[in-house]
């Protein structure tokens, strides 16, 4: 069985963490390294795995390093790595779940032909339902792309890009359940202005979007031809379709992609520091 750590026992490393086990993996194959001493003891008690402070520690016969730490804290976790003497020879490969920490801010410090898998994860995958999307570093080969499938694939979907789309895709999908959480909202508060309970509107919309998607996924058809469907002409739906296009609702997800996209690719340029997760 393939030996996993996750270094950070944050959100995004707890929900892998229980995709994991869920999924299979044995406990005595898991460690994380978690800093935090109150979080290190839940996550040990929670999940009944090894915990350790370290994340050199951690490291010492994995063969799948999880990164899964904040954009800023990267450099120390990569200087702990170092220290740790890790050898690309051993077969050990690297995932990063950093947001806009290129493969090359890895490669360039590790040893030479050190495998790094940089990864673009969305915040469903801490229900199970993630859109991950993956990119590979110079050194990493088809097997590695496969591991990394099967063990990213326990939280969600996964699909790989290269590396120059990384930006593109937080702007879509990293950044997306955002946009999907602000249409529900707006929907929610017109649905209470037009007379319903929040309660009401609330589960009338979560389940509306719900089966929404679920059609888009099963049925096969596009999303065009799924909303034509709906719209009849003269109709309800016509009437609504009508005012959103009055008010550019093409234009304004478009231009709100791209801003996505070009801050995606100057965070990534500056090494600032942001969310695990975009």
């Amino acid at each position: 069985m393939t030996r996993i750590a996750v270094i950070g026992g944050g959100r995004i490393g707890e929900a892998l963490l229980s995709g994991l086990l869920q999924s299979g993996f044995a406990t005595k194959d898991l460690v994380v390294a978690e800093k935090a001493p109150a979080r290190a003891e839940q996550l040990g008690r929670e999940y009944a795995i090894r915990v350790t402070d370290s994340t050199a520690d951690a490291a010492e016969g994995a063969d799948v390093l999880v990164v899964a730490v904040k954009p800023g804290d990267v450099d120390a976790v990569i200087a702990d790595l170092a220290s740790a003497d890790l050898d690309s020879e051993n077969e050990q490969l690297l995932v990063s779940l950093a947001a806009g920490i290129p493969t090359a801010r890895y490669e360039n410090k590790l040893s030479a032909g050190f495998p790094v898998v940089r990864v673009m994860p969305n915040t469903p995958m801490l229900v199970g339902q993630g859109a991950i999307v993956l990119a590979a570093g110079r050194h990493v080969k088809s097997d590695h792309l496969e591991l990394v499938r099967e063990v990213l694939g326990s939280v969600g979907a996964v699909s790989v890009v290269p590396e120059s789309q990384i930006d593109a895709v937080t702007a879509v999908s990293g950044s997306g359940p955002a946009y999907f959480f602000l249409v529900a909202e707006a929907m929610i508060d017109a649905g209470v202005a037009l007379g319903l309970t929040r309660a009401v509107a609330t589960e009338l919309v979560v389940q509306t979007m719900t089966g929404s998607a679920a059609m888009l996924q099963q049925s096969g058809e596009s999303a065009t031809d799924l909303r034509a469907a709906v719209t009849s002409p003269g109709g309800t739906t016509a009437a609504a379709i009508r005012e959103l296009e009055r008010g550019g609702v093409r234009t304004a997800f478009y231009e709100a992609l791209e801003a996505a996209r070009q801050r995606s690719a100057q965070l990534g340029a500056a090494g600032e520091q942001g969310p695990t997760v975009a």
